[in-house]
């Protein structure tokens, strides 16, 4: 029995993405419209209320106005924009947040893609708060660095050129300098703590991938945890998950892909492009009385479409790392 999957917003990088992810599939029946259609609202209500499955891929906006042409009880919703990530009706689609999401998730009409910072950055914070080690008070800031795909189509043009582009030369370079990044709320709410954290994430010169550093100092922190302790919540959290590992202790799990001078020292934020896989890394000193909690993963894949196919998975009763692998 194949399902029906209709990608509102399809021309987009995340939606192409998740359409390449599909299209060979023999167990996907995909809805789609031509180019004179894609705008069209009577079209898109038709498609979208003969879903299995619509993927929202629009800008938050476009994405409300598209779960209000829905009329149909058993149209299944994964909408990848901010819009619904703390709405209280709609589910968190991370599968490995906790026990009992994958049965909130499949018993759901409503599902919430998580954002490419915000996954990695609550991956790290969730299970830490759960289980006591950091306290819902304590300041949290996040360095962040993404390839500039994480920008869409403007920045993608911007930094590799094309018709009407105004292109940047920079290397890298901090955005969000108001601090208020539209994923704060979302790590606040779902990362269990008290206060939106200083988040300052960063643009590389490297098409995509993603690394997120959430320093503790272990010294000042209520109850001084261990590093041993950090590392351990992290992988009883994520024990038995396909896509979520846990490195070990204070050293990358492989060499960086673009070899640096200091070798095994260091984390590339592009080693798991192509791939759903986020890895957590505790970093420390030789004191260690502070730490690093780091993630790594494609902002395209399990930051975005891999995360929304994988969830997909689930909800038509595939396994979940069906076209993923």
């Amino acid at each position: 029995m194949t399902a029906s999957v209709f990608i509102d917003g399809e021309a987009g990088t995340t939606g192409l993405q998740i359409f390449d992810r599909l299209k060979d599939r023999a167990d996907i029946d995909m809805i789609r419209l031509d180019d004179s259609r894609r705008k069209d609202e009577s079209a898109r209500r038709d498609a979208l209320n003969a879903a299995d499955v619509a993927i929202l891929c629009l800008p938050d906006a476009a994405a409300r106005e598209a779960v209000a042409l829905i009329d149909s009880p058993t149209t299944r919703v994964i909408d990848a924009s901010t819009a619904h990530r703390t709405d209280p009706d709609w589910v968190y689609g991370f599968q490995e947040y906790a026990e009992d999401q994958r049965q909130r998730m499949s018993g759901s009409t409503r599902i919430a893609n998580p954002g490419c910072y915000a996954l990695t950055s609550i991956a790290m914070l969730h299970p830490l708060t759960s289980a006591g080690l950091i306290s819902a008070d304590w300041p949290i800031s996040i360095n962040a660095v993404s390839g500039y795909s994480g920008g869409g189509k403007s920045m993608i043009a911007a930094f590799e050129g094309g018709a009407g582009a105004t292109e940047t030369d920079a290397t890298v370079y901090s955005y969000a300098l108001e601090l208020k990044h539209k994923h704060l709320p979302e790590i606040t709410r779902w990362g269990g703590i008290g206060h939106a954290p200083v988040f300052q994430p960063h643009v590389g010169r490297y098409r995509q991938g993603m690394l997120v550093q959430i320093p503790l100092p272990l010294w000042a922190m209520p109850g001084q945890p261990t590093v041993e302790a950090v590392h351990a919540a992290l992988e009883a959290h994520y024990e038995g998950e396909h896509f979520v590992e846990v490195a070990p202790i204070g050293q990358p799990a492989e060499p960086a892909a673009s070899n640096p001078p200091n070798g095994r020292d260091a984390l590339d934020p592009e080693c798991l492009n192509g791939t759903n896989r986020l890895r957590l890394h505790v970093l420390t000193n030789p004191d260690r009385d502070m730490a690093i909690v780091a993630g790594l993963l494609d902002n395209l894949g399990k930051g975005a479409s891999g995360q929304a196919v994988q969830t997909l998975n689930l909800l038509i009763g595939a396994d979940e790392s069906t076209g993923l692998n």
